[in-house]
């Protein structure tokens, strides 16, 4: 029996990467599943992964962007499952606009800017206000949002930077508020992971260097010397999910290979 046999778990942006490392994973700690994504395909691949695995999933097509449907995805599945215990928030990244001078400081666009904000932060929120009368019904939820190694720190794009950062205020703020709810907050840090948010080859167009220079150069911003997969994360999001971590909340926990020590 898995640590979260009997818990429904919802993780936005699940059809790839750290998103469906996480999923697949408390599949085979017992969850059912739910993955949300745009992408039709990945989503029903995680799915299927995690039947395999003997977990029940839930594929829910749904454009983060846009509030009535982050809304409508935690009806989904609380519809499919009669309830939602853990919410992973995960969808996020780097929205570029027509060039690099969109995300200059100096001729910043305006609208990328905000629609960074949206993706890296709003949906939390949007996602997380369906979620929460449910979890404080049956006096048990878990958020867990996912945050970045420049969520603590400067030299991320502005916009993405500032989001970042405002997870971590969410986070703590609203664990304080939901903790006499049973319902724990925390926020989960990647470091340089292996996901297609990297853009290792356009990094190294940036850089003037190929790929596997630019993954070198990547590899030293972290003690293990390596850039993590994605199955890193995982376990940490998994054991923040279990009844038995209700003792830790309002944390930022970081699974980064001692990036920037």
């Amino acid at each position: 029996m898995g640590r979260l046999n009997g818990l429904v778990a919802l993780v936005t942006g699940g059809g790839r990467g750290i998103g469906r490392a996480i999923a697949l994973e408390m599949a085979r700690e017992g969850a059912a599943i739910a993955v949300s994504s745009r992408s039709r395909a990945e989503l029903d691949a995680v799915v299927a992964e995690a039947a395999a695995a003997g977990a029940n999933g839930l594929a829910v097509e749904a454009d983060a962007m846009q509030r009535d449907q982050c809304y409508a995805a935690v009806d989904t599945v609380t519809a499919q499952f009669g309830r939602l215990d853990i919410l992973v928030n995960n969808v996020g990244g780097v929205l570029f606009g027509k060039g690099p001078q969109d995300q200059d400081p100096f001729t910043h666009d305006d609208d990328v800017f905000l629609d960074n904000l949206t993706l890296n932060i709003i949906t939390h929120y949007w996602t997380t206000r369906a979620a929460l009368p449910g979890m404080r019904e049956r006096h048990f939820g878990r958020v867990i949002n996912i945050g970045s190694g420049y969520a603590k720190m400067s030299g991320g794009p502005l916009a993405y930077t500032t989001a970042k950062h405002g997870v971590i205020g969410m986070t703590r703020a609203l664990a304080a508020q939901v903790a006499p709810h049973g319902i724990t907050v925390n926020c989960l840090c990647p470091g340089w992971t292996n996901t297609k948010l990297i853009d290792i080859e356009r990094m190294a167009q940036r850089m003037g260097t190929d790929v596997a220079g630019a993954k070198a150069f990547l590899a030293r911003d972290n003690l293990l010397g390596r850039i993590l997969e994605p199955e890193e994360l995982a376990p940490m999001a998994a054991l923040l999910a279990a009844p038995e971590s209700a003792g830790i909340t309002g944390q930022v926990i970081s699974v980064d290979g001692g990036y920037k020590v």
